[in-house]
């Protein structure tokens, strides 16, 4: 599958031409494109069956209703919950972090003890912070080693009977490292904690099967799996969420309301105050359907060999340093040119056609553990391709030439 054609196809914004030249997209760790199925499926909605939901007898809001419910069943099935209506839609994989911490934080004791590690995005790090600012509860912190992976005998060392929650990424979206969420589920769940899993940067990119890794909550976004943005899901197990006191208060997540008590409705509008973005959520179906036909083995396999081939040819700049060699990655790659600013590669591979990503990508501890301001980062989809992958290489050494 070298040229992709067939997938790229579906995606109308890769015929797009940047600077004059061909656009080579690799910034999915950010934001993936949107295929065609998804973009005639947010016009659909809005021309056909534009309603509020669960709140109308009229013919648009069930119809509406029910579109919005299909979604919630493909998640269901996506990641194989037991309960659809422990999936609990959101704005985002940060809103999913911060309704956990928000919620289940009201439930934390004065020294209880929160674990998360130094590669966590600042929406899994900020959160637990608050949290513990108003809780009173310790936040411990596992170290990661300089190839980027989690010291797992420090983790081991850090859980306790104090431990209550431990949050920690599948996948790292600025080190590429798959973490063994198996492994910390376990061991968190031997002393008590509940287990949070940021999975932003792994939904798109593997199988996720929630019962099987026996996960307390695993969130992320629509926008990285090719659905749209200002959508993302919290599973959580039925048990736990209906511990948990609401989030938010409003419409939709009650049951009955007088001036002095209110009573909240069940899961999983409990959680859903407000009116949510219905079309992104309606939309989001047709991008599940589409990685469900590509197939995530399928994906992982084409991914995975995008991420050799390019981290082989990357090796073969001179001066040029990749942050985060864990032997088990994604296809993420953050790297450095010895006397470039990442900054400066990026505006000049931006005149090239080639979107990248520059910066600290919102995981400042990381950078500080291996003392860097930020990276350069190229981060694969499944419509990527090695051709791409050839284009960025020679505009990178372009680059290099113009800047030294």
């Amino acid at each position: 599958m070298s040229d992709n054609s067939d997938i790229r196809n579906m995606f109308p914004i890769l015929k797009s031409r940047v600077n004059d030249n061909d656009l080579v997209y690799f910034d999915n760790a950010a934001t993936t494109q949107k295929s065609k199925e998804v973009i005639k499926e947010l016009e659909r909605f809005y021309l056909q069956e534009n309603s509020n939901i669960h709140r109308g007898v009229h013919h648009l809001s069930q119809v509406a209703t029910d579109s919005f419910e299909l979604t919630r069943k493909s998640v269901k099935t996506f990641i194989n919950s037991k309960f659809t209506h422990e999936i609990i839609f959101t704005k985002g994989t940060t809103d999913s972090i911060n309704l956990v911490a928000s919620s289940l934080g009201r439930l934390l004791k004065k020294d209880d003890e929160i674990i998360i590690s130094e590669m966590e995005h600042h929406s899994n790090i900020v959160p637990w912070q608050l949290c513990c600012e108003i809780s009173g509860a310790k936040l411990k912190i596992v170290p990661i080693n300089d190839s980027g992976e989690l010291d797992m005998i420090i983790f081991n060392e850090l859980l306790n009977s104090k431990t209550k929650i431990v949050a920690i990424t599948h996948i790292s979206n600025s080190l590429g490292t798959i973490n063994p969420i198996k492994e910390i589920i376990k061991l968190s769940h031997e002393n008590n904690a509940k287990v949070l899993i940021d999975g932003a940067q792994s939904a798109a990119h593997v199988s996720i099967d929630v019962q099987e890794l026996d996960v307390d909550f695993y969130c992320f976004s629509a926008h990285k799996l090719y659905g749209p943005t200002g959508v993302g899901v919290l599973y959580g197990k039925e048990e736990i969420l209906n511990q948990m006191p609401p989030y938010q208060g409003g419409g939709e997540m009650i049951k009955e309301v007088s001036l002095h008590k209110t009573t909240y409705a069940s899961l999983p509008h409990k959680f859903e105050a407000g009116t949510p973005n219905i079309a992104g959520v309606v939309a989001f179906k047709k991008s599940i359907d589409l990685l469900e036909n590509f197939g995530l083995k399928t994906i992982k396999e084409h991914e995975d060999a995008l991420l050799s081939y390019a981290t082989k040819e990357l090796k073969k700049i001179e001066g040029l340093i990749i942050v985060g060699t864990s032997e088990n990655k994604s296809g993420i790659i953050s790297f450095n040119i010895n006397g470039i600013h990442h900054y400066d590669l990026g505006v000049i591979l931006d005149k090239m056609g080639i979107a990248i990503r520059t910066g600290h990508h919102c995981t400042q501890p990381v950078m500080r553990k291996f003392n860097i301001p930020g990276t350069a980062r190229i981060s694969f989809a499944y419509y990527n391709t090695f051709d791409e992958i050839d284009r960025c290489i020679k505009a990178i050494n372009k680059a290099k030439d113009m800047l030294l």
